[in-house]
């Protein structure tokens, strides 16, 4: 393949680069950081069959960062060659001696650096073919057309290939580089009946093009869900038990990777301050953060410091077991990084290995919420509230689509009022999770 042997000079190029700017460096006695990443890829949009967009990327940066003693400089560039790194280090380090000193910063302890990443399996290309990527977008709108003539718009289908290629370096002696593939496809469709127009969408995304859901399937799936959204009605204020489907399932653990990330730890912004190694979770609930998970779409070998990622358990039986750090936060918080620098990666949720079918039942009557809107989600006290829209659950079964409802509580109790996690997990994000059962929160309506 000749993308293969292009992406191959390309990571070359890069290598060298990086190596150059620490050779350079060198000659100054400076600590130093150097990462590069380039993505190559092509995105498509289709709207109505008609072609919208057809964008060609192929955007690098290199970043340095210089530790002066204690004082730091940061700068970025897209200019890669030997003046434009020279450049970039003489305005680093002048930035450097003009910034406050602060003893927490500096490179990792070299104890921790990624000498020897594991091989992850994140690299899949594909031959970029702008005509199979209009035609994968061009059959899910056609096909949710096709499916039942109240699908009247579309909001756009589109399809993503990229490759990113990682490099860094530091002046401990690291210089290691991975690269990976990603492919994604979105469809959107508005529905309309006498009563109501609704729209929704669905999407796939794999680091193998062909674990992409298949086009006719995905405009189906879409189809079916904007028709579902039809006759939506609205509620009672009450309080009722709740279910955030897996889809969204993300959205509610990624509450805890922002409250329990370091910066929000020493700088006592979080409402979870004073429990670590304490019960937040049923006591049958685990987290695992598995970065080295094999064609994982958040593993990685290492974090953005070179630091080593590694498997842990975040939660173990409903008990907080660490923190999320980078170097800077460790050493505020007198710990070890946990390779966390630029987030989580491969949380997997554990489940009580039932159906969705079975979690409805179990609920009886309530409130299945599909898709969440606003930002009302409060770290430093827990409060939590947030537009939703979804389906009535009544005697075990969906009954009608709901809308215009806010859902509101603390993260605190939330987590404590979970009764079940279903197996229908998605995995297309980060977090991996089943549908989740709370046995109450407040539903606020008409």
């Amino acid at each position: 393949m000749q993308i293969i042997k292009d992406i191959e000079k390309e990571e070359g190029f890069l290598i060298n680069t990086v190596k150059k700017t620490l050779e350079i460096a060198k000659e100054q006695i400076i600590s130093i950081e150097v990462s590069v990443k380039k993505t190559i890829g092509i995105s498509v949009n289709i709207r109505n069959n008609i072609v919208e967009n057809v964008e060609f990327n192929s955007d690098g940066a290199l970043f340095i960062t210089v530790y002066n003693k204690f004082s730091k400089g940061s700068v970025s560039s897209k200019d890669f060659s030997v003046n434009g790194i020279k450049n970039m280090l003489s305005m680093a380090i002048d930035i450097s001696k003009h910034s406050s000193s602060d003893f927490f910063s500096g490179l990792p302890d070299i104890n921790l650096l990624c000498f020897h990443p594991i091989k992850l399996d994140l690299f899949h290309p594909w031959e970029f073919n702008i005509e199979h990527a209009i035609k994968y977008a061009s059959i899910a709108e056609q096909e949710a057309f096709k499916f039942d003539k109240r699908i009247v718009n579309s909001e756009g289908s589109f399809f993503n290939s990229h490759i990113t290629i990682n490099v860094f370096g530091n002046s401990l002696g690291m210089l290691e580089k991975y690269k990976s593939t990603r492919y994604s496809t979105y469809n959107c469709m508005i529905a309309r009946d006498q009563n109501s127009m609704q729209r929704d969408f669905d999407y796939s995304i794999s680091r193998k093009i062909e674990n992409l859901e298949k086009s006719e399937i995905l405009g189906k799936k879409t189809a079916e869900r904007a028709l579902s959204r039809l006759g939506s009605r609205k509620i009672c204020t009450m309080k009722s038990p709740v279910i955030f489907s897996a889809e969204i399932a993300y959205i509610f653990f990624s509450h805890l990777a922002n409250a329990i990330s370091g910066e929000n730890v020493y700088q006592k912004s979080t409402f979870l301050i004073n429990d670590l190694k304490k019960s937040i979770f049923p006591e049958w609930l685990n987290i695992e953060e598995n970065p080295h998970l094999r064609e994982g779409l958040g593993s990685k070998p290492f974090d953005n410091e070179g630091v080593t990622t590694q498997i842990k358990h975040i939660i173990k039986n409903g008990i907080l077991q660490t923190w999320l750090l980078n170097s800077y936060s460790s050493r505020k918080l007198q710990l070890d990084s946990t390779g966390n620098s630029g987030g989580i990666y491969n949380w997997l949720i554990s489940n009580n290995d039932i159906s969705f079918e079975e979690l409805l039942k179990k609920m009886h009557q309530g409130i299945l919420v599909t898709e969440l809107m606003g930002q009302g989600v409060d770290i430093v006290s827990g409060n939590y509230s947030r537009g939703a829209i979804g389906f009535w659950i009544e005697n075990g079964k969906i009954s009608y689509p709901v809308n215009e409802i806010t859902i509101s509580g603390n993260l605190r109790r939330m987590w404590n009022n979970i009764l079940n996690i279903s197996n229908d997990i998605d995995k297309r994000n980060n977090i991996q999770c089943g549908s989740i059962l709370l046995s109450e929160m407040q539903v606020s309506g008409n």
